[in-house]
């Protein structure tokens, strides 16, 4: 058969799962118009922080996302055992857990989180070059891939990448906040956020790198900095 032909046809087919709508783009939309002005200037504060400090905080932001995670679990578990009554107290039952197993197992939670963050940025390029958002999942896994593999080379970097990625979503979720809040910007960036795939992930991925040189710079001038 020809190759222009099956090219054609794969194209053909790989259309309909383009339309298809994997990545949790309206999620982030949802949680960035329900930020008012003082919300808004906060997470560009605690982003700004962690894109550069992240490295002298990074055992509060382990707990922190872990005990988060043990919130979601909970609750999730409870409402499927004795129904949504007792989501409150399963969800604090797995935040107090999550939280306190974070701690001893400090080194181990790095490695997850880093491979976290190594999958959201190999994901979002495969979102941002619009390949099939059907397969998605495959460049997650490449990147879960490669920052576990970070996390066992080298422990320190996979605490840059989670911290730097961490700050630049928070940085980048105020600062859209403020341009959709911004009646002149608010049509522009909504347009923006949904008809250019390119767009959400440079915006995360630009500070997540410029975050990573300057931590890797303030790390190695820091003599007494440690795991």
């Amino acid at each position: 058969m020809d190759p222009l032909v099956m090219l054609a046809q794969t194209t053909e087919t790989a259309q309909p799962a383009a339309t298809e709508a994997f990545a949790p783009v309206d999620v982030f939309w949802q949680q960035i118009t329900s930020l008012g002005l003082p919300e808004a200037l906060m997470f560009i504060s605690f982003g700004a922080v962690c894109l550069m400090y992240g490295w002298r905080v990074f055992k509060i932001l382990v707990v922190i996302s872990f005990a988060l995670l043990g919130m979601v679990l909970g609750a999730l578990a409870a409402a499927k055992i004795s129904g949504a009554n007792n989501q409150i107290l399963g969800g604090f039952i797995g935040l107090v857990l999550f939280g306190a197993l974070a701690m001893p197992l400090m080194r181990w939670g790095v490695s997850i989180l880093g491979a976290l963050a190594g999958g959201i940025v190999t994901a979002g390029m495969w979102y941002a070059f619009e390949l099939p958002e059907k397969y998605i999942w495959a460049g997650g896994l490449i990147g879960i891939i490669a920052g576990g593999m970070i996390a066992f080379i080298a422990l320190k970097w996979a605490v840059i990448l989670f911290s730097s990625l961490g700050g630049s979503a928070l940085l980048i979720t105020g600062l859209f906040a403020l341009f959709y809040l911004w009646d002149e910007t608010s049509e522009q960036i909504q347009q923006l956020f949904f008809e250019q795939n390119w767009f959400l992930p440079v915006a995360l991925i630009v500070p997540t790198a410029l975050g990573f040189i300057l931590q890797h710079k303030f790390v190695k001038r820091s003599s007494q900095w440690s795991l």
